[in-house]
């Protein structure tokens, strides 16, 4: 009978035992504040984390029913808290349970291997986020008439798809932020994800707190089916490093959402807010409509689109050159092919 070799186990509180087991404790974070609800005492407190807060209902004379709004206040960094902790636990779930089982088939390299992770996470967020913001644009009627952008601003009264949407959001790019320690992300790859997360957080949150939530939602929808396009084409990419077409669509279609999102906040701050009829600056009502916010929302805006296509570009020509040099032994080779043989002459 063979000896079996016992695993040595992580010391507790270590390093890797918080990686291994940070899921679990997560889920019963998670659990303790969902079984707070069960008891009345704890229930007062325990339902901001879980429901969204500041519901305000209207009576109008053209509707028979209740028209329920929602606006946002500080009891929210609750609530996005609680919703950090179950991205977490999915992010775990789509690891262990999918990504992992498809890397063990693909026999991928270190390197690979965290761009993988990387592209299969992002991807399935993309797919949810694009599907779910898609579905919310037809009943605000963003899409049929722009002017519904800056219409009527301040815009601090939300549906609850649109309120619950950027909870989601906001929580879902905070929990990347643990997630780099705990996916033991290479040093080498941390600052180019924490530019984009930070983006992410700073432009979401901005939308969110300034009452930009219309104008947000108009630019994330696009921008998400473009970014799920690319990560999509990576994990084809990775499994079949032939399968290249993916990165043809993506390159033309982020170049017309950079085109959409300059254009659109251009007609928003530079002409849409720039003419409202109540131009001011008020934190209780919300209007954050001032010749200062203005510029430096638009010059956010600008900016990040042209760190975008900076990028973009030297993407495009990296790749040019590896193809250029992946070409260049091929041409040696049927050139050698090509070659006639000489014969030797014969002797005597």
């Amino acid at each position: 009978m063979g000896l079996r070799r016992k695993t040595k186990s992580p010391a507790m509180f270590s390093h890797e035992f918080v990686i291994q087991n940070h899921a679990d404790a997560v889920s019963c974070l998670a659990m303790g504040l969902l079984l707070g609800l069960m008891f009345e005492v704890t229930a007062k407190f325990v339902i901001m984390f879980i429901t969204v807060q500041y519901n305000v209902t209207y009576i109008t004379d053209d509707r028979p029913e209740p028209v329920h709004f929602y606006e946002y206040g500080p009891k929210d960094i609750a609530t996005i808290f609680f919703y950090m902790l179950i991205a977490i636990i999915l992010h775990a779930v789509i690891q262990e349970y999918i990504l992992d089982k498809i890397n063990r088939r693909l026999h991928l390299s270190k390197t690979k291997h965290s761009k993988f992770n990387e592209s299969g996470q992002l991807a399935f967020f993309y797919l949810f986020s694009f599907a779910w913001g898609a579905s919310i644009l037809p009943a605000e009627e963003f899409t049929t008439n722009p002017t519904l952008l800056w219409k009527d601003y301040p815009h601090s009264r939300m549906f609850f798809q649109v309120k619950f949407f950027y909870i989601c959001q906001i929580a879902y790019w905070l929990h990347t932020l643990p997630e780099l320690y705990f996916q033991k992300i290479r040093k080498e790859d941390i600052p180019r994800q924490l530019y984009y997360i930070c983006l992410y957080i700073a432009h979401i949150s901005g939308a969110y707190i300034l009452n930009l939530q219309r104008l947000g939602l108009t630019l994330l929808v696009p921008h998400y089916l473009v970014e799920l396009i690319f990560h999509a084409s990576r994990l084809f990419y990775f499994s079949d490093e032939n399968k290249q077409k993916g990165f043809t669509l993506w390159a033309l279609l982020f170049v017309m959402a950079r085109l959409l999102t300059l254009t659109l906040s251009v007609l928003t701050f530079g002409f849409g807010l720039a003419r409202a009829e109540n131009p001011g600056f008020s934190i209780i009502d919300g209007n954050f409509n001032i010749l200062t916010i203005r510029i430096s929302c638009l010059a956010a805006i600008c900016l990040t689109q042209a760190w975008m296509m900076w990028k973009f570009i030297n993407f495009q020509l990296k790749k040019w050159r590896e193809h250029t040099q992946n070409q260049i032994p091929k041409k040696k080779v049927t050139s050698t092919k090509s070659k006639p043989t000489k014969k030797e002459p014969s002797r005597g």
